[in-house]
């Protein structure tokens, strides 16, 4: 995922054609060498040669030496599956950077059925079929379901690209457990991750299906799950505080804001977990609070 602000050796290559060939080309065909694109793409070798540094600069592809007849010869790969452009500005106050992140632009998810996606106007996919997390459709789902696994969400670190010092990360999301059909008291333990750092974990109480949530839609059966809690993961200097109640001593210098362009989140119940009873990610059209995943980095 990049932003206009990070991505702008990207969107330089992207506007090439020449160079969206070489792209749309290894994606189909897998690696090439520099003189087998050329020829395909009936294009000089010098020409393809130029293209071919300019997208391993951009890191859209990967290259590597190879043997050849005479001398070597450059191997080239395709870097990423897909790429995403990011316009969702983050909002900023004085001292505030704020991104939303709908919980269907996860960057990678492993989970194991009972599973599904949703959006407000219908089911994404197939039901209890881990693969439907693939489906380019899921950038619209507003609610996300699993029994154990993770998701992973790359979110802007704006605030080193702004030169700023952040002083408090805060992660507000609505979850609640997953349990086939809806049970008040299936408790389960959802972890949370920054940048591979685990900062804490929450037993979500239930899985709530005795009333419509706020913003769930009409058509969505009120025997699925209905809303969640709405909870607040801050990291301090000195820790990590759920609702306001210090939960570990995770603090910012452990998640090393400072080296990384992006900030990973990964939310997961995990095959240990003393009660695995599943996860429901509600974002915008679902639950009791109409929001995505937010991020705010205070500096």
């Amino acid at each position: 995922m990049i932003t206009p602000d990070d991505g702008q050796d990207v969107l330089r290559c992207l506007a090439v054609p020449a160079r969206l060939q070489i792209l749309k080309l290894l994606h189909a065909s897998g690696a090439m060498n520099v003189n087998e694109i050329a020829e395909t793409l009936s294009l000089p070798q010098s020409s393809a040669s130029i293209h071919v540094t300019a997208l391993e600069e951009a890191g859209l592809i990967i290259t590597t030496s190879q043997k050849a007849r005479r001398g070597s010869q450059k191997i080239c790969t395709a870097a990423h599956a897909e790429i995403l452009l990011s316009f969702g500005t983050p909002r900023e106050t004085n001292d505030a950077i704020e991104v939303s992140m709908p919980v269907g632009l996860y960057s990678g998810a492993e989970v194991l059925s009972p599973c599904g996606l949703c959006s407000d106007s219908g089911i994404i996919g197939y039901l209890d079929s881990p693969a439907t997390f693939l489906n380019p459709e899921r950038m619209r789902a507003g609610l996300l379901w699993f029994t154990r696994g993770h998701v992973d969400y790359q979110f802007p670190n704006n605030a080193r690209i702004a030169g700023r010092t952040v002083t408090e990360l805060e992660l507000r999301l609505e979850l609640s457990s997953e349990v086939p059909g809806t049970s008040a008291n299936w408790p389960s333990d959802i972890t949370v991750e920054i940048n591979g750092k685990p900062i804490g974990c929450w037993t979500a109480p239930g899985d709530y299906g005795d009333r419509r949530g706020v913003h769930t839609p009409s058509w969505w059966k009120l025997a699925g799950s209905q809303y969640g809690h709405l909870k607040s993961f801050r990291v301090t200097a000195d820790g990590t505080y759920l609702d306001g109640v210090r939960l570990s001593d995770v603090g910012l210098a452990a998640l090393d804001l400072e080296s990384h362009h992006s900030i990973r989140v990964r939310i997961a119940v995990h095959d240990d977990a003393e009660h695995p009873g599943g996860i429901n990610i509600f974002g915008r059209g679902f639950g009791n609070y109409d929001q995505d995943i937010v991020l705010t980095l205070n500096t």
